[in-house]
């Protein structure tokens, strides 16, 4: 079983996290079955950027590492707190190790800030939301090549630039994770 941990922090994007959720989900029962999700955040009870609140699987001490084969990290917004807990210390920690053990990194958006506060985005290419240039620009002064693209696959990093490229970033874990005939039948049968 090929798992994914969802790292959430308070103010998640709430969409940006269910298209991991629904994408890795309708794999283990439409397709071929080798896919689980499970979410993680700093406390147990994690507040979306519209104050939905979501009970996570694992608390951040609880995880280890090796027991999951990728990362996938929702953006959120800033008026939600999201850079509180998304720079957190414990949270850009565990994004360096799921990157030295080089598993898989999915980002949406703002997800990316984490990913570059980590420091393994450091003189490589990313991108985040293009709606707003002071994103990029604060991306740009994290020391990541910003290119002004919907994904960029860096490696094992994926990022994307705002919610409209959540689900081909899920789709695109998905493939890596299993293979794009497997990804294809999941688009057909979810309607895509």
């Amino acid at each position: 079983m090929k798992r994914v941990l969802l790292l959430l922090a308070d103010g998640f994007e709430i969409y940006e996290a269910s298209v991991f959720i629904d994408v890795i989900g309708w794999n283990l029962t439409a397709g071929n079955g080798e896919t689980e999700l499970f979410t993680c955040g700093i406390k147990k009870e994690t507040k979306s950027t519209f104050n939905q609140t979501l009970i996570v699987d694992f608390l951040l001490d609880e995880i280890k590492i090796d027991d999951f084969e990728a990362l996938a990290i929702p953006g959120g917004f800033e008026e939600y707190n999201f850079y509180a807990e998304a720079y957190n210390n414990k949270f850009t920690e565990i994004i360096k190790s799921f990157h030295e053990k080089e598993k898989i990194i999915a980002s949406i958006c703002t997800g990316a800030f984490p990913i570059a506060k980590s420091g393994i985005l450091e003189g490589k290419k990313g991108t985040t939301y293009n709606q707003n240039p002071v994103r990029q620009e604060t991306l740009r002064n994290m020391g990541v090549n910003v290119v002004n693209e919907p994904i960029v696959l860096e490696t094992n990093i994926i990022t994307s630039w705002n919610p409209s490229t959540a689900m081909d970033v899920a789709f695109l874990l998905l493939e890596k994770l299993t293979n794009k005939e497997n990804t294809n039948l999941i688009k057909k049968k979810m309607g895509f």
